[in-house]
């Protein structure tokens, strides 16, 4: 990305996330602020990332720093699979049939009875339009606008 798409993307990220601190303010729920808080933490966090990669454009450009060019490069594909995620997030290790939710302790998925073997993984479910409220069509721009996904899901068991 060049100078000016990074400082487009900084001025869009910036503007969502004003309009999400905004639409804070019509929350009814504790539910609702909390996905709103976690949206706002994660846009100044893909904002501040925005800000490390033109500074080190800066430092480039200006040939002050001799491993800007191998930090940028770093800079840019983590910034690559940024996303932001509001609700649960999932980790499954298929090597061991573990898994864990919100970086939590790994669990054991493998069950065994007279029947046989079974692996009961959690599988992630998305928020309804409902559940996510006045968040919804900002969520969707966001996507669109920037091509940051916004992940809005829950971990649900499956013998639930």
């Amino acid at each position: 990305m060049t100078t000016d798409q990074n400082l487009m993307l900084y001025t869009k990220l910036a503007g969502f996330r004003l309009v999400v601190l905004a639409n804070r303010f019509g929350c009814d729920s504790e539910f609702s602020r909390e996905l709103h808080d976690r949206l706002i933490e994660g846009l100044l966090a893909a904002i501040e990332r925005i800000q490390i990669i033109m500074a080190l454009e800066r430092s480039l450009i200006a040939g002050n720093d001799e491993f800007a060019a191998y930090q940028l490069e770093g800079e840019v594909e983590i910034f690559g699979r940024f996303s932001f995620n509001l609700l649960d997030e999932l980790e499954i290790d298929c090597d061991t049939h573990e898994y864990r939710i919100n970086g939590g302790d790994w669990i054991n998925a493998l069950a065994a009875d007279c029947s046989g073997l079974d692996i009961a993984c959690p599988k992630l479910v998305a928020l309804t339009e409902e559940e996510l409220s006045s968040l919804t069509p900002i969520v969707r721009d966001i996507t669109l606008t920037t091509g940051i996904p916004v992940i809005a899901a829950r971990a649900v068991q499956p013998w639930r």
